[in-house]
């Protein structure tokens, strides 16, 4: 989320807004209200209850491919990271995706952007029972990278993350765009650097 693929939470809230008939604001309220959210990012609930109890909440009748069209509303067409910087990072390093990310959402993303295909395994917090910044996440994503912390290399919009990465030993900085990202890899020599 905003480090591959770009989301802005206002378009689900209008959106659910408009299914549920509640206000915007009412619906960002009782959403984080619940812990709804987090339950089912840290796989506490699975999909089924998700709805189920999600639907209560705001008053929903949407089935579940249509709550799926609404859910998944976030995220923008185009990747915050480009592909070519992902081909590029792959020919000579593993791959390792360390999301926090529910069934649906990750289901809807990697139907839909094919930059995901590039990874070479996958650390989600729904299926690991674990959400960033809780070192256990980290733990199976350095074990999915099958090497050491020191050796490898993280990057996350959110500051408390990249604090967490790196007080488990991983090197790591916070992502603000591409070009940045481009400079901290290139820096530790894992890319070329660009000619300007």
């Amino acid at each position: 989320g905003n480090v591959l693929i770009p989301f802005d939470i206002n378009r689900g809230y209008r959106a659910l807004s408009h299914h549920s008939g509640l206000p915007e604001t009412e619906v960002a309220t009782r959403i984080r209200d619940s812990g709804l959210y987090n339950a089912y990012e840290s796989g506490q609930i699975d999909t089924e209850q998700f709805l189920d109890r999600f639907s209560s909440l705001l008053g929903l009748t949407l089935s579940l491919a249509e709550f799926n069209e609404v859910w998944n509303s976030i995220f923008l067409p185009e990747t915050a990271t480009s592909e070519e910087l992902i081909l590029t990072l792959k020919q000579n390093h593993r791959l390792v995706l360390l999301s926090n990310t529910n069934e649906l959402h990750y289901h809807w993303i990697r139907d839909r952007y094919p930059i995901l295909q590039h990874f070479d395994a996958y650390t989600l917090s729904y299926a690991e029972k674990a959400m960033k910044p809780d070192e256990r996440i980290f733990a199976a994503a350095v074990s999915y990278a099958q090497c050491a912390p020191h050796e490898c290399f993280f990057t996350d919009d959110i500051d408390r993350y990249v604090e967490a990465a790196r007080n488990y030993g991983i090197d790591a900085e916070i992502f603000t765009t591409e070009s940045n990202l481009r400079h901290h890899l290139a820096s530790r020599g894992l890319i070329p650097f660009q000619n300007s």
